[in-house]
This record gives structure tokens, C-alpha cells and sequence, in this order.
């Protein structure tokens, strides 16, 4: 079987825009495509969703078993096979399984939340309101307490559900505690970032950042901590009129 590999250069950045090369070759061929990227986003920089406003898309079937991927911080080739969000299975707060291919055909917002943290009660009061609001239009939250960050979420599972259903009346999925950094990161966190690796790297940086994945199960954009659900609501509504 010939090998086929997978390269990208960039020129200097000009107008915002990064000129990308991608290049797939093959010892039968060697097909080439050119496109414009948007520029890698700073940490904490606008909450706008680069994947809405500038994405584009190639024809995959240009390149059978493969396609291109498009993020905010880069290009990847991808196998058609990956995985999506919905061949993991997690633990519940209750210590239940859950298998997340229950959200087939839903769109999700995950996030590892805290519940003594600085950005608690803005998080919470509004991830509680985008809920409600978009709940019946196939959308769900998926909520991942995490205490990496401060020590921030040191309660235990039933101390945390308390306080996240009783305090902010949070109605969305709130699931096990979570590391989503070091050796011991949980799977379904090994996926997202490796989906959507940061700028400076992929080790999610504080309490509530956030992933946003389509209905196939794929992630299509990711937002610092700072990023508050209200202003990622505009791109919610996208995915749900997909």
C-alpha cells in the first residue's frame, strides 16, 4: 500500500489571515490544495467563533479514507474512522455509567466546572439559562466537575450536585469529578483536547473552558474560561440550525 503523508507550512501572517499549504502525497500522486486559515487566537482574545465565521471545507471525497480538518489553531489530516465524543462512556454524579452516544444528534457544551471559583456564579447562572432556553432543540450540557485548578471543587460527588441543583437550579447532566490534565486525565478529556489543542498547548487552563461539539460528535470550536456562555450562544444556534 503506498504511504501518503500529511504536511502544512505558513507564511507570515498577513490581514489577520494565515496563507496555509497542505499537501498530500502518495507515490501514485501528488494532489495539492492551498486555502486560507484564520490566525491562531490569542488565550484569552476574542470569544467569536473563527470555525463559524471563517471555516471552510474540501470535498473529501478528493481523498478517499481521509479529510481535512479545520480549527481555529491549525489544519490536520484526520482517519475517516476517529473517534467522536459519543464512543466514550463516563460516570454520572451518582456514579452511574453513562454512555455519551446518547447525545447522537445533539449538539453539546462541555465544561469542567468548580464550584468555589471566582468564575462560579456568572458560569452557572448562565449555563443554567442557555439551558433552559435550548433544551428542547436538541441541545444538552454536559457539566465535569474538576478540582485541579485552586482546589476549587474539593467536595465530594453528593456535595456538588447539591450545590450545583440547589444554589443555581442547574437542570443539565452534571457528571463524575474529573482530572482533565496530568497522567491521569479521563478519556473523554484526552479526546476533546487533542481535538482542539489550545495555544499553548492542550492542557486546559483553568476552571469552566469550554467545548462545543456538533451533532455528529465532533469538536468544532473550544473557549478560554473567560469566554462566558452567553457569548457563545450565537454559535449554539448555528449548530442547531445545521
Amino acid at each position: 500500500m503506498a504511504s501518503i503523508s500529511f504536511s502544512t507550512t505558513f507564511s507570515t501572517p498577513l490581514n489577520g489571515l494565515t496563507q496555509t499549504k497542505a499537501n498530500l502525497n502518495s507515490s501514485a500522486s501528488s494532489p495539492s490544495i492551498s486555502f486560507v486559515c484564520p490566525s491562531i487566537k490569542t488565550l484569552f482574545g476574542s470569544s467569536k467563533s473563527t470555525f463559524f465565521q471563517q471555516g471552510f471545507s474540501v470535498n473529501a471525497s478528493s481523498f478517499p479514507g481521509f479529510f481535512l480538518n479545520s480549527q481555529s489553531f491549525g489544519v490536520k489530516a484526520t482517519a475517516a474512522t476517529e473517534k467522536t465524543i459519543h464512543d466514550f462512556t463516563v460516570k454520572d454524579i451518582d456514579g452511574k455509567n453513562v454512555s455519551l452516544g446518547n447525545y447522537k444528534g445533539k449538539a453539546l457544551l462541555i465544561v469542567n466546572v468548580a464550584s468555589k471559583c471566582g468564575l462560579t456564579s456568572s458560569n452557572y447562572s448562565e449555563l443554567s439559562h442557555i439551558y433552559e432556553k435550548y433544551k428542547t432543540q436538541g441541545f444538552e450540557i454536559l457539566a465535569f466537575p474538576c478540582n485541579q485548578f485552586g482546589g476549587q471543587e474539593p467536595g465530594s460527588n453528593p456535595e456538588i450536585k447539591q450545590f450545583a441543583c440547589t444554589r443555581f437550579k442547574a437542570e443539565f447532566p452534571i457528571f463524575d469529578k474529573v482530572d482533565v490534565n496530568g497522567p491521569n486525565t479521563a478519556p473523554v478529556y484526552q479526546f476533546l483536547k487533542s481535538s482542539a489543542g489550545g495555544f499553548l498547548g492542550d492542557l486546559v487552563k483553568w476552571n469552566f473552558e469550554k467545548f462545543l461539539v456538533d451533532k455528529n460528535g465532533r469538536v468544532v470550536e473550544r473557549y478560554p474560561p473567560t469566554t462566558s456562555p452567553f457569548q457563545i450562544e450565537k454559535d449554539i444556534q448555528r449548530l442547531l440550525a445545521a
